[in-house]
């Protein structure tokens, strides 16, 4: 087997190496597989370069997303069968409910090892069927990055036809969440930084776009879209530096999915609109087996919704594919080949 890990040397795109080993055996209650894609989602850049966790042990294989092929069960394993293609979830034994202290510490692609590889061995009960149609490349894109748009808007924001649904950016999860509100009826308005990806986004079913760069007070904007009262959902990818103006957008007794950190962590923030508009603003951690397995169903009766990928690079190209997620002139998912 091969695969790519962040050596002991220290964290960044320079330190990644290709491993040559053998190939794990499962043991009882586990499978193996033989990956076919994986994809990289912003957090697998952080904990590469070390500002996700920075006291994370090395070396770690990354990356938490991806699909592969059952090739070998352990003893006891009746779940799933030699052949069927299968993704194991982000989060190693949450299969429903909240979350726990435990599962948020069982996480793919660090601190577990993650699927930037080519054989890879997973607890049964942590594999989901992808739907049939979707090709390997896009059913690589769905553990991570679409169950947490999945999560935010249905299984914990309730989502009904005809609501408001404002969306930050055109990466994975914004595009997921995007396609997911159109497809069950809301009115989409998303937000990007380039008009060519707004226009991209109304293709796929957004009714407005706002480019932030020229407003970048875009929340009052988004209200005005909105019908004047505000959105009923964001979701906020971009976490405390955009978290202003999305509480500036959404109506009073509205919902704001925080998802992302993509403009900081930390910034100066007023929370008086949060109590006295009565605003929910839900942490979203990427979700349950049952969130994965009721999002496949919802993909397979919706053969639209499809992933977006945006570029493709192979194993030994994972620095480069890092870099030029880092670079941000991506639109959609990029994705690791690892069926060579």
């Amino acid at each position: 087997m091969k695969f790519v890990e962040m050596s002991a040397t220290g964290f960044g795109e320079d330190n990644l190496r290709t491993v040559e080993a053998d190939a794990p055996r499962p043991g009882p209650g586990e499978v193996l597989l033989r990956m076919r894609a994986a994809s990289l989602n912003y957090r697998d850049l952080l904990m590469v370069r070390g500002q996700y966790n920075p006291r994370q042990p090395l070396p770690l294989v990354p990356c938490s997303d991806g699909v592969g092929e059952v090739v070998a069960l352990g003893e006891g394993v009746r779940r799933v069968a030699v052949g069927q293609r299968a993704s194991p979830i982000f989060a190693s034994g949450w299969l429903s409910g909240p979350p726990t202290a435990q599962t948020t510490r069982m996480t793919r692609g660090g601190p577990l090892h993650g699927t930037l590889a080519t054989h890879l061995v997973v607890p049964a009960g942590d594999l989901v069927i992808p739907p049939a149609h979707l090709t390997d490349a896009e059913a690589a894109c769905l553990p991570c990055a679409a169950v947490t748009a999945w999560s935010a808007l249905v299984t914990l924001g309730g989502l009904q036809p005809g609501q408001s649904v404002l969306v930050q950016g055109t990466g994975g999860v914004a595009l997921f969440a995007l396609q997911i509100a159109a497809a069950m009826g809301a009115r989409v308005i998303q937000t990007s930084s380039q008009d060519e990806k707004l226009a991209r986004t109304a293709a796929m079913g957004a009714a407005a776009g706002i480019n932030y760069v020229r407003e970048p007070r875009w929340g009052r904007a988004a209200r005005g879209l909105a019908g004047g009262d505000g959105v009923d959902h964001i979701v906020e990818l971009g976490g405390a530096g955009t978290l202003g103006e999305s509480l500036r957008a959404v109506r009073p007794g509205g919902t704001i999915s925080l998802i992302g950190v993509l403009a900081g962590g930390s910034a100066p923030l007023n929370i008086t609109p949060i109590l006295m508009r009565q605003i929910r603003v839900q942490g979203v951690f990427v979700g349950h087996r049952a969130s994965f397995e009721a999002l496949c169903a919802f993909l397979a009766d919706n053969p639209g919704v499809r992933p977006t990928i945006s570029d493709t690079f192979g194993l030994g190209e994972a620095a480069d594919a890092l870099r030029h997620m880092a670079a941000g002139g991506h639109f959609g998912k990029i994705v690791i080949d690892l069926s060579q």
